[in-house]
């Protein structure tokens, strides 16, 4: 058991908003210092694959930092909208997406959207896989536009290579 308190949430609003601040504070400084801030998409059914490379970037001389927001409700439910605009504001705060590919990834509503989206909003797009483990099919967005893809060693050095 944990230290004292009275079993409610004791954060408030304020609370809440100033650690959203720092954070993005934090986001700011880690731009300025040469580190990316990297928006990562990708379907559910691989997030431990995703959970090892998001790992890797928490190497202090990892030049990469990654931010997502994992979803699991389908695209079209009741709260979708709502998903929708803090994914956007995510990928708003982020230098670039990269979209894990695997044999799940095209069945993925979300990917696809996410991809779009950062289109929209300007922001580079490249695709990444495990090494030796290219799949077959990718997203549609991926293809259609002609998405760079890469294996995962040669992520940090694509990144580091954009504008």
């Amino acid at each position: 058991m944990g230290g004292g308190g009275g079993g409610g949430s004791s954060r408030s609003i304020g609370d809440i908003k100033s650690l959203v601040d720092r954070a993005k504070k934090e986001l700011r400084e880690g731009e300025q210092a040469g580190r990316k801030n990297v928006f990562i998409s990708f379907a559910m059914e691989d997030e431990t694959v995703v959970n090892a490379l998001r790992a890797s970037a928490k190497n202090p001389k990892s030049q990469i930092e990654f931010n997502d927001w994992s979803v699991s409700e389908p695209i079209n439910s009741e709260r979708a909208a709502y998903i929708k605009q803090k994914i956007s504001d995510r990928i708003a705060q982020s230098s670039v997406t990269v979209v894990f590919l695997s044999n799940a990834t095209p069945k993925s509503s979300w990917v696809e959207w996410e991809i779009e989206e950062s289109m929209r909003q300007g922001k580079h797009v490249i695709g990444v896989y495990p090494k030796g483990s290219e799949p077959r099919v990718r997203p549609d967005a991926i293809t259609q536009r002609q998405i760079k893809c890469v294996p995962w060693p040669e992520l940090a050095d694509t990144i580091g290579s954009l504008e």
